[in-house]
């Protein structure tokens, strides 16, 4: 299957300036062939949390438009990323994922707050999976500072996901952690990693290096350090093949686990 990467340069507060870019690239990647496309971390405003009551997408709404809409008049699935979004009083990092249909079938917040970006001041952290599914392919979608968590990520391959996508915006002071963590987790999880990054060379410091990582953790495609559209060939069949070499799944002791968890 063809995975459309898009290491998208968001313009901070400029939330017009990002959808019309979003969908330019969206449509790139569909004509050269993407059937899964996907977008970083808060590509409609950046991080500029202190401008969320007037920037943030009211409930989702605005998004889910238009990512259903591309979806649909393009027949791909879009992961979207996330945007920041308001409900009520409070504000989100939210990811929405359409099907080719243009069909909802993921919504998830942010569950980990990333508290060096003041994340905690100005979001509300998710509290619920993200397991969906495209086409015959069962995945999952964390965000950026999720993947310091493994258990986090493990729960979602316990739960059937052999892809795990990760939008971010992660900073180019980090970027060898970055690079190591995702392997970390495809390999340790037996899975497909996509991790898409943005890029900044002015006000923010974000240099790309998007990533697919296959289950042994061999790095297919890594990105550039500007802004790029690739669209990168994925056979998700190896997963069950990886799954049966080393039956780490099988091998497991939960109750074990669950010990040490209870008595720590």
């Amino acid at each position: 299957m063809k995975i459309g990467c898009i290491q998208l340069n968001v313009g901070f507060g400029k939330v017009e300036e990002n959808f019309a870019r979003a969908e330019n690239k969206i449509r790139e990647a569909a004509q050269q062939g993407a059937e899964i496309i996907v977008l970083p971390e808060m590509w409609n405003t950046g991080y500029a949390l202190e401008k969320l009551p007037d920037l943030a997408d009211v409930n989702g709404e605005r998004t889910k438009a238009f990512l259903a809409h591309l979806a649909k008049e393009l027949g791909v699935h879009i992961v979207g990323g996330s945007v920041s979004i308001k409900k009520g009083d409070k504000f989100y990092n939210t990811m929405y994922t359409f099907d080719c249909q243009g069909e909802l079938v993921g919504e998830y917040s942010k569950a980990h707050l990333f508290r060096l970006m003041d994340e905690h001041l100005y979001l509300e952290a998710g509290d619920e999976m993200n397991r969906f599914a495209l086409g015959d392919i069962e995945a999952a979608g964390v965000i950026c500072y999720d993947i310091r968590f493994p258990e986090w990520l493990r729960a979602h391959a316990l739960q059937g996901a052999k892809v795990l996508f990760v939008p971010a915006q992660w900073p180019t002071p980090r970027i060898d952690h970055w690079k190591t963590l995702l392997q970390a987790r495809a390999i340790e999880n037996q899975c497909f990693v996509i991790a898409v990054n943005r890029i900044s060379k002015k006000v923010e410091n974000f240099n790309g290096q998007s990533m697919i990582i296959q289950p042994w953790g061999e790095v297919l495609w890594i990105g550039a350090e500007d802004e790029e559209v690739a669209v990168i060939d994925v056979d998700f069949s190896i997963v069950d093949e990886v799954r049966g070499r080393i039956p780490v799944y099988d091998d497991r002791r939960p109750g074990l686990y669950q010990d040490v968890v209870v008595k720590g």
